[in-house]
């Protein structure tokens, strides 16, 4: 019977009645006994709808014996079946019972997935032992393995052209350079570079740069064979790999993907456009020690076709004069932000003195950068600077320079020294003229250590400045403005030095080292440095000689007029940490003709 209890709620119970008999045999009462069977009676309607759920379900559920019998099969898996019996007769005759028994003799449920025309099924065998048969249950699984080889694909190959990305790519290479070394014949790597693609960009938009792209590796397509790989590395870099190629087929396929490039005439809103592409071979053979080494040698070949007019291809030689100094450079590119990061480089400063000793203009240090390599040994700057300004590391290395100028302005204050002692000139490069961030370094450094004006100068080369005039002068303009003072370092080196020296507001002319150094012996390099004093004296800018390194340099520059040296025959640079350990000892003055730095 079905009661309400007194909470409100259903409830079943099982009730047994029974009378009470007076004398004569008739009831007079009535006595119930219930029992609450509600949790029996839900258990029995789980199991008849559990009985009902195979029967119902677009899902494959069967029962097998240990020979592969159907004990029972509902509608979906009678219909697998027959589809199986029409493709997979003999895998269901022979495979099919062998499974099931290991089930069974395991006693653990087995899985595993089957393949039937394009759909692709994950089959569940779970074994009753006692009853010598197992339940299987069935899952198509089709849309799921559609799109696993959907992100599978995707995570091989570029979005925008369809071709091997720079991962699969890379993965290919590794394999390629493994059966080489094993034994098999060598291949060949093709860089390539477009040139003049981001005339495109710039010009029409990145939605016309991809149509180009897109474009383009469907014409590299053509012309590369079956077998080779051709691969977007990002940007507008390719790369073909040749496999099982000698070097002759190999450059004339290179030559022939640099004519598709060059021939090829890309239109976009009625404008025409033509991209050349410079090309860096390298061989795979036996001697390749690995992926990193020779992706290297093509970037450093792909550099020295450009390098070499563009439009053309390199193949990668050892002794290549330009592919050593590629190969170097790459190599400082990687160390630097190493050493960056483990704080190992170092400043060091280089006295810049008044040559005459009358004179009361003050001088200042100039802030000289060396790096430490892993073992602690200082590495001059020529080795690791080219690097950096090739792979726009100045940037990064002058706001660690600057920072690191301003902490010891800090202890110079904090101990009590002589500010006037201690300013410094710090070197800048091209990119960081037009670097924000930079100059509200300066300007907030400044403001917070309350420096006062000429603390600080920058020295700027000639070449940084003219390549951007514009940008240049409004960069100096906000220097001045914040109380520092600029030099133009490396003057004379310029072909056009004193057109542009009169559009250039700075305070300091450095005379270049270049003619400093022989003047004695050539009278051109004597009338060069006299000539650079005079106009920078009619324009009240003040002269600094660079590579002073004699005596008699030093007084021959003293009487052609030149205000301030630099060199070791004034002072040769030192630790800057080491100058304010002895400082509290007795400090030095730079406005001394004869300081020691």
């Amino acid at each position: 019977m079905c009661n309400r209890s007194r909470d409100g709620g259903l409830c079943w119970v099982e009730t047994t009645i029974v009378p009470r008999l007076d004398g004569d045999g008739r009831p007079v009462e009535y006595l119930a006994i219930c029992t609450d069977v509600s949790e029996k009676v839900l258990a029995e309607r789980q199991v008849a709808w559990l009985a009902r759920l195979p029967e119902e379900s677009p899902t494959p559920v069967m029962r097998l014996s240990r020979s592969a019998k159907v004990l029972y099969a509902n509608q979906a898996a009678a219909q697998l079946l027959m589809d199986l019996r029409q493709v997979h007769f003999e895998w269901l005759n022979n495979t099919w019972p062998v499974k099931i028994a290991r089930a069974l003799e395991m006693g653990d449920n087995d899985e595993f997935e089957l393949k039937s025309g394009e759909r692709y099924y994950h089959f569940q065998l779970a074994p009753i032992c006692a009853e010598d048969y197992v339940n299987v249950y069935v899952h198509d699984i089709t849309e799921r393995r559609v799109a696993e080889r959907r992100l599978s694909y995707q995570a091989r190959h570029d979005a925008l052209t369809g071709l091997v990305n720079r991962t699969e790519f890379e993965q290919m290479l590794d394999r390629v350079i493994e059966d080489v070394q094993a034994g098999d014949r060598q291949g060949l790597l093709l860089y390539l570079d477009l040139d003049q693609f981001k005339v495109v960009n710039d010009t029409c938009g990145h939605v016309a740069g991809d149509e180009l792209l897109r474009q383009l590796a469907a014409e590299l397509s053509r012309h590369v064979r079956g077998n080779d790989v051709l691969a977007r590395l990002g940007g507008d870099e390719f790369a073909v790999l040749l496999r099982n190629c000698p070097l002759n087929v190999g450059l004339e396929i290179g030559e022939k993907l640099r004519a598709a490039v060059t021939e090829f005439q890309f239109v976009w809103d009625n404008r025409s456009f033509r991209v050349g592409v410079s090309i860096g071979a390298v061989v795979v053979d036996a001697q390749s020690e690995g992926r990193d080494e020779v992706m290297a040698a093509a970037d450093v070949a792909c550099y020295a076709a450009k390098d070499g007019g563009r439009n053309r291809l390199h193949l990668y030689q050892l002794e290549d004069d330009d592919a050593a100094r590629k190969r170097t450079e790459m190599h400082w590119a990687g160390r630097i932000p190493q050493a960056l990061a483990d704080d190992r480089f170092v400043l060091m400063a280089q006295a810049v003195a008044p040559l005459r000793a009358a004179s009361s203009q003050p001088g200042h240090y100039e802030v000289l950068l060396r790096m430490l390599d892993e073992d602690g040994e200082m590495i001059p700057p020529g080795a690791f600077i080219p690097a950096a300004e090739r792979y726009d590391l100045m940037p990064s290395i002058d706001h660690w320079v600057i920072q690191q100028v301003f902490q010891v302005l800090e202890q110079v204050r904090s101990q009590g020294l002589n500010l006037s002692h201690w300013r410094f000139a710090i070197n800048l490069c091209g990119p960081s003229l037009g670097n924000q961030a930079l100059i509200e370094l300066i300007s907030r450094e400044i403001e917070r250590l309350e420096l006062p004006e000429g603390q600080l100068s920058f020295e700027i080369t000639e070449t940084a400045a003219i390549s951007n005039l514009t940008e240049a002068v409004g960069f100096i303009q906000q220097l001045k403005h914040l109380g520092c003072q600029v030099a133009l370092d490396d003057f004379g080196s310029g072909l056009s030095s004193f057109a542009y020296l009169k559009n250039l507001p700075v305070d300091y002319l450095k005379i270049d080292g270049a003619f400093v150094r022989d003047m004695l012996n050539d009278p051109i390099d004597a009338a060069m440095v006299e000539a650079i004093n005079r106009i920078g004296h009619v324009m009240h800018i003040r002269t600094i000689a660079e590579f002073v390194e004699t005596k008699a340099v030093r007084q021959r520059l003293a009487e052609m007029g030149v205000d301030f040296g630099q060199g070791f025959a004034i002072a040769k640079p030192r630790s800057l940490n080491e100058l304010l350990e002895q400082a509290s000892l007795c400090e030095c003055d730079v406005n001394a003709s004869h300081c020691s730095g």
